[in-house]
């Protein structure tokens, strides 16, 4: 006791001394210093906020009980002539108001349930939602986590409509809006008001809007009608109307309906029973039924129409700041005017000739495609896909790919997987087998002038679905020698001062980077090839050694600046896989992932127009209701290239037409064409792109699974077809492409890429190798031919003649020299300088 007050007092008597007297005086001051800073800084952020806020608010409408009922109206789609091509009217336009006492309580409590649990107690603003979103948000680095309530909702759908909110201020801005106008709304009207004219609103995806014609749409029934099941269902639509979409992701939603039952349990609003029932329920399976039903009786958008969708979507999100929601509201209710590129009368000709059966190769299969989901003996829910239909197949000896015959075949695959499951136990929920015809083609078409895309193909057979796999734009497929033009003939001549001249010697060749070999897709090797024979024949050996002087770096930035967006830059995956096209064999268009039919067609139509790229555009402009211009397509192209250098190409391009690998592609009107073939590795892709002065188009033909097929040609015919059919209809007079001035021509030897030696060159053994080439101003050569030799030989010793050799017993003859170190017997060979001659010459007759 006495030990402890001491030490309290020696610690007092411490704390007391002048030294630490004056220490705390000046630690007070600091604080006192620091305290007034602080006060000031809050006081000041306080009123820059209160000023900010002030001024959004002075700007923010009026609430009122009009402003916030659902408007809609019908967009427009009309083509590059000025016609209607499709009324988006599945929704705001189809909307059909009900009132409140026609939506069934469970209805309104799933979506109160998901959406806004505490909707009946707050004032319009849910404090206790915002800061779990804070949490969560900087839990998951993401701070656009929700936290809105119904009413916010509604305000931000009705009221303020669709609004920039590309930056943190914008979205700020619209935030604060909201929550003033929900408190404002609040205090107006009533709360059943408020959440009648929610469900009226929403966006339920398949472009319906509201849960009357939701509920038509998924249950062909009136929302009145509605089973706790089918509520659950539309509630879980909310969150992502693309990725919830019952129809196309029932798994998905399914998920988020067993977390709205759950809640509902919970909160009181069904009992044990009624969770029971509707978990039990096998819902999707009708919503697919229902749906098979609706698409037998109505038009599906085109290939072209969903392309142009999204990309306006893509565009009011990336340009204006929309989101998702806000975008499809648009473009399904907002009564727009999209004048679209498409030409009418060239899609009909592109439609008829990729859906012509006769336009493929005999013994036309189908691909099964299959899902189910379910659950197991044990109650855990399971999917299953083909490739699992595949497996069990292989299992059992029934076959080893997935494409079959016909339709019939098929199905009885699937049945015999679906039989097994059943056996073991599984609960069938939702089973979905259909058959795609194989194979596949897509096609585009484009202005190469505007960069407008004038038709577009997407697959060949009947279109059932809205926003289906579209094969020219939403997947990608390995280019093949396609791609030699443009990943390494193009840079070659346009930054490394090449020329159609260049020579390299087609002989064995391994890559640099991997050392694995080149191999051409004849037999046998050509040696000493110009570039423009290797554009012409597609020679894959030459298109390497060009690359490994290019370099893949130099590549990749031309491709880049060609539109392309599916290329490869170093991507580590999640697996700890790291990725790259930065290697030689882009050359021959061996990616990662490929590329689009789109971007082919946009990279190559920048050749066909002289240098210029435009990124391919589905619209020339998008205005709304009041006129006012939302969106505007660039009318002005890129110059990736120099117009030397697009000539130089294309005119190579005309000769893969003329005499090459694209013969079948010549057109029979005699329209000058320029184009190149593609045929990738196990001949899973066929390609062809061309262009004549008018139109740029690529076809792609394959199965959607990789499966070896030989195609006959028949993308290069189809290309032929449809191009000699527009030439036609739009009475196309015949022209040829524009040279530049800044080319030359020059008489070269094909074998040296120099000079044309006459006497020499052109008495070549296998017949004469001088051409007359084009070139841009300053590659022209100056040297003369090196590559070939003439030789006088002596005829009694059979060797080069000397000086003392008599005249009349010489006769000349024409050899190829090739370097040392070079690789492989090619065409070159037997004409090559026998060694012999290089260090010999007659003995016979001796010079004095």
């Amino acid at each position: 006791m006495n030990f402890n007050k001491q030490k309290t007092e020696r610690k007092r008597n411490a704390l007391s001394s002048p030294k630490v007297r004056q220490s705390s005086h000046l630690t007070l001051f600091f604080y006192k210093y620091a305290l007034v800073v602080i006060i000031a800084l809050i006081v000041t952020a306080a009123g820059l906020s209160i000023g900010f806020i002030r001024g959004i608010l002075n700007n923010t409408p009026n609430i009122s009980l009009d402003s916030i009922h659902s408007k809609g109206f019908i967009t427009m789609i009309y083509d590059k002539d000025g016609n209607v091509t499709r009324k988006l009217s599945t929704s705001d336009s189809n909307r059909v108001y009900v009132s409140l006492d026609e939506i069934p309580a469970n209805l309104q409590n799933a979506f109160i349930s998901i959406e806004d649990v505490r909707f009946y107690n707050h004032n319009g603003i849910d404090m206790r939602g915002i800061a779990r979103s804070l949490l969560l948000g900087l839990k998951e680095q993401n701070l656009d986590q929700g936290g809105s309530t119904i009413t916010q909702q509604l305000i931000k759908n009705n009221v303020l409509g669709i609004q920039p909110e590309k930056t943190t201020i914008e979205r700020i801005e619209r935030k604060i809006k909201e929550q003033s106008l929900a408190l404002e709304l609040e205090k107006i009207t009533s709360k059943q008001k408020i959440l009648e004219e929610y469900l009226n609103a929403i966006n339920l995806g398949e472009g319906t809007l509201g849960v009357q014609t939701a509920s038509q749409k998924y249950f062909h029934k009136d929302v009145s009608d509605l089973t706790l099941s089918e509520c659950t269902v539309l509630a879980g639509i909310t969150k992502n109307p693309t990725k919830m979409n019952p129809i196309t992701h029932p798994n998905n939603n399914a998920a988020r309906r067993m977390t709205i039952l759950k809640t509902m349990l919970e909160e009181h609003y069904i009992t044990k029973s009624e969770y029971s029932e509707a978990v039990n329920d096998n819902v999707y399976e009708r919503i697919q039924k229902i749906n098979a039903r609706q698409q037998k009786s109505s038009t599906a958008n085109s290939y072209f129409d969903d392309a142009l969708i999204l990309q306006v979507v893509h565009d009011l999100k990336e340009k204006l700041g929309y989101d998702e929601t806000k975008a499809y509201n648009a473009i399904y209710s907002g009564g727009l005017k999209i004048y679209s590129t498409q030409d009418s009368k060239i899609q009909k000709i592109a439609d008829k000739v990729t859906n012509d059966p006769k336009n493929y190769p005999e013994g036309t299969k189908v691909a099964l495609s299959y899902s189910l989901s379910g659950t197991d003996k044990h109650g855990r829910e399971v999917s299953y896909s083909e490739n699992d239909v595949l497996s069990y197949m292989k299992k059992n000896k029934l076959g080893n790919s997935l494409i079959f015959k016909n339709k019939s075949a098929a199905e009885e695959s699937a049945r015999k997987f679906t039989k097994s499951l059943k056996k073991h136990g599984v609960t069938v929920i939702n089973e979905q087998v259909s058959t795609v015809i194989q194979p596949q083609i897509s096609m585009t078409i484009m202005n190469q002038n505007t960069g407008q895309v004038e038709a577009l193909v997407g697959g060949r057979g009947v279109k059932s679905e809205n926003l289906s796999l579209n094969r020219a734009t939403g997947t990608t497929r390995q280019p093949g020698s396609t791609f030699k033009v443009l990943s390494t003939f193009l840079p070659a001549l346009d930054a490394k001062k090449m020329t159609l001249a260049t020579v390299y010697d087609d002989a064995p060749y391994d890559y640099l980077d991997t050392g694995r070999p080149v191999r051409n897709y004849y037999k046998g090797y050509r040696g000493f090839s110009t570039i423009r024979q290797a554009v012409t024949d597609s020679m894959n050996i030459v298109a390497a050694k060009t690359m490994a002087d290019v370099t893949p770096e130099v590549s990749y930035e031309y491709l880049q600046k060609l539109g392309f967006t599916t290329l490869v830059d170093n991507k580590t995956t999640s697996d700890g896989k790291t990725y790259s096209d930065l290697n030689q064999s882009m050359a021959l268009g061996g990616l990662t992932y490929g590329v689009t039919n789109l971007e082919l067609t946009g990279a190559f139509s920048a050749v066909a127009n002289g240098g210029n790229y435009y990124k391919p555009s589905l619209y020339t402009k998008v205005v709304d209701q009041s006129g006012k211009v939302l969106l505007k397509s660039s009318s002005s192209g890129t110059p990736v290239m120099r117009d030397s250098t697009a000539f130089l190409l294309t005119d190579a391009m005309k000769d893969v037409i003329k005499k090459g690998t694209g013969k079948p592609a010549t057109l029979s009107s005699g329209m000058p064409a320029a184009g190149k073939t593609g045929t990738t590795t196990s001949n899973y892709d066929y390609w062809f792109t061309g262009y004549t002065p008018y139109h740029t188009a690529s076809v792609w033909m394959g199965y959607d699974r990789n499966t070896s097929f030989s195609s006959g040609q028949q993308h290069e015919k189809i290309w032929k077809l449809v191009m000699d059919q527009i030439i036609a209809e739009k009475g196309e007079s015949k022209k040829d492409f524009s040279m530049p001035k800044n080319i030359v021509k020059a008489r070269i030897c094909t074998k040296s890429g120099k000079l044309a030696v006459k006497g020499v060159c052109d008495h070549d053994p296998r017949g004469s190798t001088v051409k007359t080439e084009y070139f841009a101003l300053g590659t022209k050569p100056n040297k003369p031919c090196d590559v070939h030799v003439a030789v006088d030989i002596c005829k009694e010793s059979g060797y080069p003649a000397n000086s003392a050799c008599p005249p009349d017993q010489l006769y000349r003859r024409i050899y190829i020299t090739r370097p040392k170190g070079s690789r492989g017997t090619t065409d070159d060979s037997k004409y090559q300088i026998p060694d012999l001659y290089v260090k010999y010459m007659c003995g016979l007759h001796t010079p004095e």
